[in-house]
C-alpha cells in the first residue's frame, strides 16, 4: 500500500473515530430562566380566586383540587390506565406488513449436475427477474401467548388498582397537613398581633430604662437588670413569632397558592371540642378494611398469585395459527400472488426444566406478600391506638391550657388595676402579660393539636374524606363534600 493510500485511510479512521464521539452542552441559563418562567405560570394556572374568608374545608378542598403532589397522582394513574390499555393489545395476534423491491447486479441462474456422471445436465437458465416488487401480509396467533398476555394484562390492571390506592393515601395526608397548619395558622392569626403589640411596648420600656440610665437617674445596677428582664421577655416573644409565622406560609404550600399571598381566616367561634362517637373495635375491623396501604398488599398477593398462573402456562405446549397473503412481481411465477396458512404446535422442552424453579418462586412471593400484609396490619392497629392514645392525651392537654390561660388572664386583670393606681412597675405588668401570651399561645397550639389529633384518628383507620361522588369539581362543592363526610363521622356514622 502507498504512503498515499495509508494516509488516506489513516485520516478516514481519525475522521470517524472523531464522528463517533458524544458530546453534551450545558443547558444555557437563559433557558433555564425561561423555564422558571414557564413553571411559574403553569403552577397556579386556572385556580378559583379566594372569594373571602378562608375556611377549614375550603382548604382542604383546595389542596385536593390544586396541590402539586395530588396532581402528579393523578396523572399517575392516567399513565397507569394507558398501560392497561397497552397491555390489552399483546392478546392480538402479531400482524406483519411488508413491502418493498428486490434487484441484484446478475441474473440468478443456476444449472444442473448429473449425480451419477457428473456431467451438466441442465445448461444455465434462470427463474427470477433481477429487479421484482414484493409484498408480505401475514398473521401470526399463538394461543399460548394469548393466556399469557391475558394474565399480564390482568396484573397491569391490578398495578393501576395499587396506584388509585397510592393516591388515595397521599389525599389522606395532604388534607392531614392542610388540618394541622390550617389550625396553627388560626392560633397564630389570634396571637401574632398581641405578639407584635406587646414587643413594641417592650421596645419603649427598654428605650425609657435606657434613656434614665444615661440620665443616671436611679441605681445602675436595678436600671441593667430592668433591662436585662426586658431584653429576656423580647426573647420569648421572638421565639413564640417565630413559631407561628410559617404556618401560613405552609398551609399556602400545601393549597398551591402563590407564596406571600395575604389569606385571610374565617373566624372561630370558640373552641369546639370533637368527641369521639365510635367505639374502638369498629374502627379496628375499618383500618383493616379500608387502609390503602393494605389494600395495596391485596393487589399484590392477587399479582403475586397470577405470576405463579403464568408459570404453569409457560409449561404447556403453545398452538401456533398462522395466515398470509404474499405477492412477487416475478414474471416467471404462474402465480403472483398467494396465501397460505398453517398449524403448528410448539414447545420449548426447557421451560419444563425451569418451571418447577419459576413456580416455587412465584409461590414464595406470594407467601412473602401474605407475610407483609400481617406485619402491616399489625403496624396500623399500633398507629390506630396510638392515634386514639394521642387525641385523649390532646383532650387533657387542652383542658389543663384551657384553666391555666383562664387564671393567667384573671390574674392580668389584676396586674393592670395596680399598674394604673399606680401599685406595681411597668416591668411586673410586663411579665405578667407575657405570661398570660404564653398561656394563649399553649392553649392554641394545645387546641390545634387536638383537632389534629382528632383527624389523625381517622386517617389511620384510611376512611376516604370524600364521597365516590361530587356534584361538580369546583372548590365550593368539594368543601361541602368534604365538611358534610366529617360531620358523619363526629356524628359516628362511618
Amino acid at each position: 500500500m502507498s504512503k498515499a493510500a495509508k494516509f488516506f485511510s489513516i485520516s478516514l479512521l481519525a475522521l470517524a473515530v472523531t464522528g463517533c464521539a458524544v458530546t453534551s452542552q450545558p443547558i444555557d441559563r437563559s433557558v433555564s430562566e425561561q423555564r422558571a418562567q414557564q413553571d411559574l405560570a403553569i403552577m397556579f394556572r386556572d385556580q378559583e380566586p379566594l372569594s373571602g374568608p378562608l375556611t377549614l374545608h375550603e382548604a382542604m378542598a383546595r389542596a385536593v383540587k390544586y396541590n402539586l403532589e395530588a396532581r402528579l397522582k393523578v396523572m399517575e394513574e392516567a399513565m397507569a390506565q394507558r398501560q392497561v390499555d397497552l397491555a390489552t393489545f399483546d392478546m392480538l395476534p402479531r400482524m406483519a406488513l411488508s413491502a418493498g423491491y428486490a434487484g441484484r447486479s446478475n441474473i440468478s441462474a443456476s444449472s444442473s449436475e448429473s449425480i451419477r456422471t457428473g456431467t451438466q445436465s441442465l445448461e444455465p437458465s434462470t427463474s427470477q427477474d433481477r429487479d421484482r416488487g414484493v409484498a408480505d401480509l401475514t398473521m401470526v396467533w399463538n394461543v399460548l401467548d394469548f393466556g399469557v398476555s391475558y394474565v399480564s394484562a390482568k396484573q397491569q390492571g391490578d398495578q393501576r388498582l395499587i396506584v388509585q390506592e397510592r393516591r388515595r393515601k397521599v389525599l389522606h395526608t395532604i388534607i392531614q397537613d392542610v388540618r394541622s397548619a390550617y389550625w396553627r395558622a388560626v392560633a397564630a392569626d389570634r396571637l401574632l398581633t398581641q405578639i407584635d403589640s406587646l414587643m413594641a411596648r417592650v421596645a419603649q420600656a427598654r428605650d425609657n430604662s435606657q434613656r434614665l440610665s444615661e440620665q443616671r437617674i436611679g441605681d445602675p445596677i436595678q436600671a441593667l437588670s430592668y433591662q436585662r428582664a426586658l431584653i429576656e421577655a423580647t426573647r420569648q416573644l421572638e421565639e413564640q413569632r417565630r413559631a407561628l409565622s410559617l404556618a401560613k406560609t405552609e398551609l399556602a404550600t400545601l393549597i398551591n397558592l402563590p407564596l406571600g399571598t395575604q389569606v385571610e381566616l374565617a373566624p372561630e367561634a370558640g373552641y369546639q371540642v370533637p368527641e369521639l362517637k365510635v367505639e374502638l373495635g369498629t374502627l379496628e375491623q375499618e383500618a383493616l378494611a379500608s387502609r390503602p396501604e393494605l389494600r395495596e398488599q391485596d393487589y399484590q398477593a392477587r399479582i403475586s398469585a397470577a405470576e405463579t398462573r403464568k408459570a404453569m402456562l409457560r409449561l404447556l405446549p403453545g398452538l401456533e395459527f398462522s395466515a398470509g397473503g404474499h405477492y412477487d412481481s416475478n414474471s416467471f411465477l404462474v402465480n403472483q400472488s398467494w396465501a397460505d396458512y398453517g398449524v403448528k404446535v410448539t414447545w420449548n422442552l426447557f421451560n419444563v426444566l425451569s418451571a418447577p424453579s419459576a413456580i416455587d418462586v412465584a409461590k414464595a412471593g406470594q407467601e412473602v406478600a401474605d407475610a407483609r400484609r400481617q406485619a402491616m396490619s399489625m403496624a396500623i392497629l399500633a398507629q390506630l391506638h396510638v392515634a386514639n392514645a394521642n387525641f385523649r392525651e390532646a383532650q387533657r392537654q387542652f383542658q389543663t391550657s384551657q384553666q391555666l390561660a383562664g387564671l393567667d388572664g384573671q390574674i392580668v386583670e389584676q396586674l393592670r388595676n395596680r399598674y394604673q393606681a399606680q401599685g406595681i412597675g411597668e416591668l411586673e405588668l410586663i411579665q405578667g402579660e407575657l405570661n398570660t401570651l404564653q398561656a394563649d399561645l399553649r392553649r392554641d397550639l394545645a387546641y390545634a393539636e387536638l383537632r389534629n389529633s382528632y383527624g389523625q384518628l381517622f386517617a389511620s383507620v384510611g376512611l376516604d374524606p370524600l364521597p365516590e361522588s361530587i356534584a361538580s369539581d369546583s372548590v365550593a362543592d368539594i368543601a361541602t363534600a368534604l365538611a358534610n363526610r366529617e360531620a358523619q363521622w363526629q356524628a359516628g356514622q362511618l
